[in-house]
Parts: structure tokens; C-alpha cells; sequence
């Protein structure tokens, strides 16, 4: 990418970001976003199709940020989920200023759902036998969508005490894996 496109990609995704702090996404407008970029329509429609595709782009690039900031994430294995929720529960906790901004509102079950995806995409490479077992699945889905709204309905709760309850939790599931 040369410099000038990527000074542009930082000007639109920064002025998004202040827009996004400030309201609902569906109220943010591409002449808006122009406007405080310093950029033309025309420049903003090179990268992106509309509003929508610059936010799911950034979600995306978050989601796959925390997903890969799980230190050792193909080595946690069925016998260890306790270990991995904590590991998940540090990256999502470490990553939350941009997500209060990029998932708050009606973006907020957005990132329980793309978490999810991509977590289960790692483990089903290394447990293939997982995807095919509903139980297992839904399990899966439990820690991780539990995880996630646990969080959104205690975020008052201290750092420590959240992690050490949730690995708790798992730990109580780990005979279902």
C-alpha cells in the first residue's frame, strides 16, 4: 500500500471511530465521515461501498485481533477449557475500548456472533470431530456466548473476580468436553 493511500485508509478509519463514539452507526453519514477525514466522497467510495462495509471491516479486523492474541490458541485442548476461557476472557478484556465503540448499540450481539465464528473455525481445524457433534457444539457455543454476555451484564465487576468466576464455570463443564 503506498503512502498516500494509506494515510487516506487512517483518515477514514479514524474519523469513523469518532463518529462511532458519538452515535449509532446507522446514523453516521458518508458525508459526514468525508468531512472530518478531509476526503471527498468519491476517495471514500474507493475503499469501501457504504458505511456498512467500513464497520464490518473494522469489526472483522477486531474480532481476528482477539482471536489471535489468545497466546497458543491451537494448543488448548478439551482438556484444558478453563485455560482457554481465561486466555479468551484476557484478549476480549484487553481489546475492550474499540469494542464499547465499534459493538455498542444494536452492534452489541454482533461480536458474540463473530467471536464465535472464528473461534470455532480454530478449534474445528484441530477437533474436526467437534462440528459434527451437537453437543459439543452447542457447548462451545455456551462458553463462548456466555462468556461474552456475562461480561456485557456484569461490566462493573472487576477484572479478576470475572475471569476467576467464568474459569470457574468452565471448569464445572469440562467433564461435557
Amino acid at each position: 500500500m503506498d503512502l498516500r493511500t494509506e494515510k487516506t485508509e487512517k483518515a477514514i478509519r479514524n474519523a469513523f471511530m469518532e463518529l462511532r463514539a458519538q452515535k449509532p452507526l446507522e446514523k453516521i453519514t458518508v458525508k459526514e465521515l468525508c468531512a472530518l477525514a478531509c476526503i471527498n466522497k468519491s476517495t471514500f467510495y474507493a475503499h469501501y461501498s457504504d458505511i456498512y462495509a467500513l464497520s464490518e471491516t473494522l469489526e472483522q479486523e477486531t474480532v481476528l485481533s482477539i482471536v489471535n492474541s489468545i497466546p497458543d490458541l491451537k494448543g488448548h485442548s478439551a482438556e484444558n477449557p478453563d485455560v482457554f476461557t481465561r486466555a479468551l476472557c484476557l484478549a476480549f478484556l484487553s481489546n475492550i475500548s474499540l469494542i464499547k465503540v465499534l459493538f455498542a448499540g444494536k452492534e452489541q450481539n454482533h461480536l458474540g456472533v463473530q467471536m464465535e465464528r472464528e473461534l470455532k473455525k480454530v478449534i474445528y481445524r484441530k477437533y474436526p470431530e467437534y462440528q459434527k457433534d451437537p453437543e459439543k457444539d452447542i457447548l462451545l457455543s455456551y462458553c463462548i456466548q456466555g462468556a461474552y454476555h456475562a461480561y456485557l451484564n456484569n461490566m462493573s465487576v472487576d477484572t479478576q473476580t470475572f475471569v476467576q468466576v467464568v474459569e470457574r464455570i468452565v471448569k464445572c463443564l469440562k467433564p461435557l468436553f
